[in-house]
């Protein structure tokens, strides 16, 4: 069995409204609507910070690789010569 907590929210009501048309014209409840909406969302920001992440990695061995790619290119001019 899922362990479940319950959630008391204060929506406005247009957001409500919206999210119970949605979750109508998909054929769920509410909850499982706004289940699937944080569900959602909770993936977007992972993927966003594994992006901000990758991009702080990417800078710290920028400085390295610039320097492995500088020998490499002191390395094929001395092979052509």
């Amino acid at each position: 069995m899922i362990s479940m907590k319950a959630v008391l929210l204060k929506l406005p009501d247009d957001l409500v409204n919206a999210g119970d048309t949605c979750a109508k014209s998909l054929g769920v409840s509410r909850a499982e609507y706004i289940r699937r909406a944080i569900r959602r969302m909770n993936d977007e920001t992972a993927r966003a910070k594994r992006a901000r992440d990758l991009m702080r990695a990417s800078k710290k061995v920028r400085a390295e690789s610039a320097r492995v790619n500088a020998e490499f290119d002191g390395i094929e001019a001395d092979l052509e010569a």
